[in-house]
């Protein structure tokens, strides 16, 4: 009854927010459900099992198999995550904690210019330095012959193009720890790095989690940089220098041209699918573990 006896213009903002929250909360289940609607012809004729963990890919005998794609992506993501995650804790540390304030004011502007950068621009980049770095001078030293584009060059590539996004998140988070917790570390004798370890990165860890998390997630769904570079030859990689197709890449080099196939279209829809499920769980697990440490 609160809401009618206001004012109507107080009912209408209130009316209109309350339908935009509700809008923001329910799209990741519509996007799902409409996902789910349009891979329902590849499900009906095939299971869940067979379609993520078969090895075989011809989709014009009808066959499905969706694991060397999964496996691909995670080879990818996981490598570019081990290259990018101690660069950006370390340089979030050293910039917030040991330089002067105009070195961040001149890292910033840098950081965002990376992050603004077109991902088919990173592409290009990786076409012309990173593959030919892996060919030449990277696979040698393993005694291994590639073309260089592979699972590495695709990390390589990744990696860059997410530490702009997890940087600016750590650097603010250090930055929003308040001052007196580490100089309260220092006045019981404490060194700089034990202040750091001890104190700032323990305050900071639910946030260092949600940095790492978001960035993982953006990373797997990364699409036109890493097909440009990772080789996109459907089969298990058996190392860093083997090639692999990424599921993103598989939707973007084939949605276009399989829409009047149904199956092979309800097919790149389940993938889009596995890809948004995949997006979810490691933002419902981040979430979690915030909540779970936050508790302590």
């Amino acid at each position: 009854m609160e809401l009618f006896n206001r004012p109507i213009r107080h009912r209408i903002n209130t009316i209109w927010m309350v339908l935009c929250l509700i809008l923001i909360v329910s799209l990741p289940f519509i996007l799902s459900i409409g996902l789910f609607l349009k891979s329902r012809l590849l499900l009906e004729d095939h299971s869940l099992f067979d379609l993520l963990f078969t090895k075989v890919w011809k989709p014009g005998d009808g066959k499905f198999g969706f694991y060397p794609f999964i496996v691909g992506s995670v080879w990818v993501t996981l490598i570019a995550m081990l290259i990018s995650v101690p660069i950006c804790l370390l340089t979030a540390i050293h910039v917030t904690q040991y330089t002067r304030k105009y070195v961040l004011r001149i890292i910033h502007p840098a950081i965002d210019i990376l992050a603004g950068i077109p991902s088919v621009v990173y592409g290009v980049w990786g076409i012309l330095v990173i593959v030919p770095f892996v060919s030449r001078y990277l696979a040698p030293i393993f005694d291994y012959r590639t073309l260089g584009y592979s699972i590495i060059a695709g990390s390589l590539v990744l990696s860059v193009m997410i530490i702009p996004f997890m940087l600016n998140i750590l650097i603010e988070i250090f930055r929003a720890i308040p001052v007196e917790l580490k100089e309260a570390a220092l006045s019981l004798g404490a060194t700089r790095w034990q202040a750091i370890k001890q104190v700032l990165v323990k305050k900071a860890l639910p946030g260092i989690i949600a940095a790492f998390g978001f960035g993982l997630a953006r990373a797997f769904g990364e699409t036109m940089a890493v097909l440009m570079v990772v080789g996109n030859v459907v089969k298990i990689p058996k190392n860093i220098f083997d090639p692999g197709y990424p599921l993103p890449a598989l939707i973007a080099n084939n949605y276009g041209e399989m829409l009047s196939i149904p199956q092979y279209d309800s097919a790149l829809m389940f993938a889009a699918l596995v890809l948004l499920g995949v997006s979810l769980f490691f933002n419902v697990i981040m979430h979690f573990l915030i909540s779970r440490y936050n508790k302590y």
